[in-house]
């Protein structure tokens, strides 16, 4: 029977076609970057061909090394789950989401009861923190993140589409010095998100006054303090009307009667190849079905 190669050797293999680099590899199987690379060779030296095209800073499947990846990716996934289910005594599956925050307490959370009585033994690792997809394959699995496109090299589905509302205290609607035309902006804060810088050049646009400024823009990277800066009366938040909706906040309102269609979205991402990965599937399955 001919000799194969080592399960470590086959590991790194994955590992690097899924991360994408050989540094991004090592930080996951916590070795080495010569010590993954040895691995690669001694398998490219196995099968006599190569199974990766060097570029720079990354590396890229050839036809071999993708059609080798389709063959004993699920059967190391598969070898991985029956060891892992073994020894903890459970079946238990493992996904490691990144997620805004925002959309974590609004949208996510309030459902995950549904999603553990669908399928018990899936278990989420959440990661709230920045730049989620830059990460995909180093510590995340999957990212539900706030984007206008997505790279196409990457596997994505929009989550559906949104709304830009100007969102305010209340009390800013009310009295003498009412806000209640768009060209009153002029003397307020806006508020913006990191992530959407440009809500309020599309908003301004729309209504008709793209030459109206602010008299400054704050910039936000939590959804969750936006809104509650927006309900403090320092500023106006130009948001979605999902995360108006979603906030239930008595001290906030739209300040103006205007809806405009968002260029942000967001979107389910993971690399390709994650989703032969039975709790990415089920995760995506469960998700996209109830959007």
């Amino acid at each position: 029977m001919r000799r194969l190669p080592s399960l470590s050797v086959i590991e790194a293999f994955i590992t690097v076609a899924r991360a994408g680099s050989i540094k991004a590899a090592a930080e996951e199987l916590s070795l080495s970057s010569p010590a993954i690379s040895r691995r690669i060779q001694a398998l490219e030296a196995h099968i006599a061909r190569p199974l990766f095209e060097r570029r720079h800073q990354s590396l890229v499947l050839t036809d071999d090394g993708e059609r080798l990846l389709s063959l004993v990716a699920p059967a190391l996934d598969t070898l991985t789950d029956a060891i892992e289910g073994l020894t903890s005594g459970t079946n238990h599956m493992r996904l490691r989401l990144g997620v805004l925050p925002l959309y974590a307490s609004q949208r996510l959370m309030p459902r995950l009861a549904e999603l553990r009585a669908l399928h018990p033994n899936l278990h989420l690792d959440v990661d709230t923190a920045a730049h989620a997809i830059s990460r995909l394959g180093e510590g995340i699995d999957v990212a539900i993140a706030l984007a206008k496109d997505i790279d196409p090299n990457l596997y994505a589905r929009r989550l559906g589409h949104d709304w830009i509302l100007a969102i305010g205290a209340r009390r800013l609607t009310q009295g003498p010095h009412a806000i209640l035309e768009p060209y009153q902006m002029s003397d307020m804060t806006v508020i913006l998100h990191r992530d959407m810088a440009d809500t309020y050049d599309v908003w301004r646009t729309a209504v008709g006054q793209p030459e109206l400024e602010p008299a400054t823009i704050d910039i936000f990277d939590s959804g969750q303090l936006m809104l509650e800066a927006a309900a403090q009366g320092l500023g106006i938040a130009i948001m979605h009307e999902s995360h108006f909706d979603n906030a239930h906040d008595d001290r906030l309102t739209r300040i103006f009667d205007v809806e405009v269609e968002s260029p942000y979205s967001y979107w389910f991402v993971c690399r390709p190849r994650a989703l032969e990965l039975r709790p990415v599937r089920l995760f995506h399955d469960w998700l996209l079905g109830s959007n």
